[in-house]
């Protein structure tokens, strides 16, 4: 099973058990959505469904592919699953790639713990794929904690869609942040895992 430590979190492989909890944070009505591409049509009852039983499928098969596509975040000693790092390729053929993060729960948001999951998931990336020269990641402009930790990781800010999204009614710019790899490689250049054990001593 792979297993990423953080300070306050972990990422690690899905487990059986995580399923209960994944199906009812997939249910409508929970706050992440509201910030979580909210433009977005919720899935439907029977959509869940085969969301879950096809991430069963997986664990079961061991089906996980190298790198992963996806990783839980957890806290270090419990297994309670607070939310999930994603990527998906922009473009293969370019090695063009957008990661994603959301954590469930909003009791859990706001105490550094995105900025853990997602710095540790850029690093795992760059190091995993040697390919790859940038990481990419989409948000809107009205999804404030994700523009300030895109900001606090290094992403910088490359595309601005005016009025792209609508969310109730209003109008919303889409946001494109992106990091290159020899940026993220001169700040973080004990690797993100030692930034956050260094930061931890100050």
């Amino acid at each position: 099973m792979l297993t990423i430590e953080g300070v306050q979190i972990r990422l690690r492989d899905w487990r059986l058990t995580d399923l209960e909890d994944y199906e009812h944070w997939l249910l409508p009505g929970h706050r992440w959505r509201e910030f979580d591409g909210p433009y977005c049509p919720e899935p439907s009852a029977s959509q869940i469904i085969d969301i879950v039983d096809r991430k069963r499928k997986q664990i079961m098969d061991s089906a996980l592919p190298t790198p992963r596509t996806n990783l839980t975040i957890t806290l270090p000693n419990d297994d309670l699953l607070l939310g999930t790092v994603t990527w998906a390729w922009e473009s293969q053929e370019t090695y063009w790639l957008t990661i994603g993060i959301v954590i469930f729960d909003p009791t859990w948001w706001g105490h550094g713990l995105g900025y853990e999951a997602l710095g540790l998931w850029s690093d795992y990336l760059f190091r995993e794929m040697p390919q790859i020269v940038r990481l990419d990641l989409r948000t809107w402009s009205g999804n404030d904690g994700m523009v300030h930790l895109a900001q606090k990781l290094g992403y910088e800010l490359e595309a601005r869609f005016r009025k792209a999204r609508i969310v109730k009614g209003q109008y919303y710019d889409g946001l494109g942040y992106g990091v290159l790899r020899d940026s993220w490689e001169r700040r973080y250049s004990t690797g993100f895992a030692g930034h956050l054990q260094h930061s931890k001593k100050l």
